[in-house]
């Protein structure tokens, strides 16, 4: 019965995870009036077919130190983004008539346009939905997508080793660079110039590198040892007792706030863009990237006090 549920939960992520890819890919078809863009579907084939591996040889469980289906799920997602983006910037205004979802109102009015109508199908509410302004269309598919891969990673069976306390610290990271991401890609697209079109590419390949921090789990993984193993642990390097600090060092410094923090400083210094959240988030990135260089060093300070211990050179 555990195995059927744990097989039901992988599917129902995976399922979610095509959905949401799919409505990209039409929203794409819908803004570029091209159906063409139909053949980014192909970019799911990966996630099926690692379903069906996944289903048949492992019963639906993910790994330990990576998540295949979430990083097939950004593969397959992430290009439709992109087009999404740079048609916005390049077109540079919503339509004329486009509908916007600031209020509840507004909200309302979409969902119930067909009532008035009499006639209630799905491709009126299609319909209804393409009137929808694109920049409110690109800011709901980075949310979706950001909810969807903490809630993802939460119905995906465990991996071999990993436990429940560490899942929830996983979770709980995922939560806070999640905001992080969001507000990095939004905020700073919107401080884009009409004549810098170059730094939206910039803004968006580093949030497209800031995404692989979702599958990769070695900064919350930790390989216990077991009770023989203790003493070879004693003589390990400093890289191998102290992984998950070293690993969360290296996210942080090279992945996440170390290349916002770059181009935070490239929007105020080289674009000529200053503003009180820009700055206050450049200053949050540079605190972060100093307290982890602090952490590596304090790491690697304690790692040699204890080596000096060990080698029998008595403190006086």
């Amino acid at each position: 019965m555990m195995c059927l549920f744990k097989s039901l939960c992988a599917v129902i992520t995976r399922a979610l995870f095509l959905l949401v890819s799919l409505i990209s890919v039409w929203r794409v078809t819908q803004v570029k009036k091209d159906y063409n863009y139909w053949f980014l579907t192909f970019l799911f084939l990966p996630l099926l077919v690692e379903m069906i591996i996944t289903l048949k040889s492992r019963m639906g469980k993910d790994y330990k130190w990576f998540s295949p289906p979430i990083f097939l799920f950004l593969i397959s997602i992430i290009p439709s983004i992109w087009i999404l983006e740079l048609h916005y910037q390049q077109e540079e205004a919503n339509g004329p008539k486009c509908k916007t979802l600031d209020s509840w109102e507004n909200v309302r009015k979409v969902i119930t346009l067909n009532e008035t109508m009499g006639n209630l199908t799905y491709q009126s509410y299609l319909k209804a939905l393409s009137n929808v302004c694109s920049d409110e269309w690109i800011l709901a598919l980075h949310q979706i997508l950001l909810i969807l891969l903490i809630v993802g990673k939460w119905l995906l069976p465990l991996g071999g080793g990993v436990t429940r306390d560490e899942l929830s610290q996983l979770l709980l990271i995922f939560v806070g660079t999640a905001a992080d991401i969001l507000e990095f890609n939004s905020e700073t697209l919107s401080d884009v110039k009409e004549n810098s079109p170059q730094l939206v590419y910039i803004i968006l390949a580093v949030w497209t590198w800031s995404m692989l921090q979702f599958p990769l789990h070695l900064s919350v993984v930790n390989s216990k040892p077991d009770s023989e193993g203790e003493q070879r642990v004693q003589e390990a390097s400093v890289l191998t007792k102290h992984s998950t600090d070293i690993w969360s060092v290296v996210e942080a410094l090279f992945i996440h706030d170390g290349p916002f923090l770059v181009v935070r400083l490239t929007v105020m210094t080289y674009f000529d863009v200053i503003h009180q959240m820009l700055v206050f988030f450049a200053i949050k990135n540079f605190l972060v990237v100093i307290l982890n260089l602090y952490r590596l060093v304090v790491i690697c300070q304690d790692y040699r006090s204890r080596d000096n211990r060990g080698s029998a050179i008595p403190c006086v």
